[in-house]
């Protein structure tokens, strides 16, 4: 049954379960384990930061996230289709877990940012084309 986001294991279970669906995702899961070789161990406690830094303010994260993407594009050509893949299974996490108006925003935001990064990275694609 659905739950509200008041908290930061709340945060944790957003975020664990998602990338639980994110690994096991055909499409995107080898982008993430295999040419990203993403390091969990890390890369969760940041998103643990992240989103908790969107949703409550908090000031725990401290990074960049469009440079490990931009390098990961140079890889694996990342498509609209991925992140539209991304958001989609996003909010089917937040529909599965939660409710109310932290739910709302947190699939506000992750539309916002992954709209943002999209177009960011298409631009470098768009700019490694013309240069090659």
């Amino acid at each position: 049954m659905p739950k509200l986001i008041e908290t930061r294991a709340d945060v944790e279970l957003m975020v664990n379960q998602f990338y639980q669906k994110i690994r096991q995702d055909a499409e995107l899961g080898p982008i993430f384990d295999e040419i990203a070789q993403v390091d969990w161990d890390v890369h969760l406690p940041k998103m643990y930061d992240f989103w908790e830094g969107i949703l409550f303010g908090t000031l725990n994260y401290a990074g960049r996230p469009m440079p490990p993407h931009f390098r990961l594009t140079q890889k694996h050509t990342l498509t609209p289709a991925h992140f539209d893949h991304w958001l989609a299974l996003f909010f089917e996490n937040i529909d599965e877990l939660f409710e109310g108006d932290k739910a709302q925003e947190v699939k506000y935001r992750a539309y916002s940012i992954a709209t943002i990064m999209n177009n960011r990275v298409q631009q470098v694609n768009a700019q490694m084309e013309f240069e090659n």
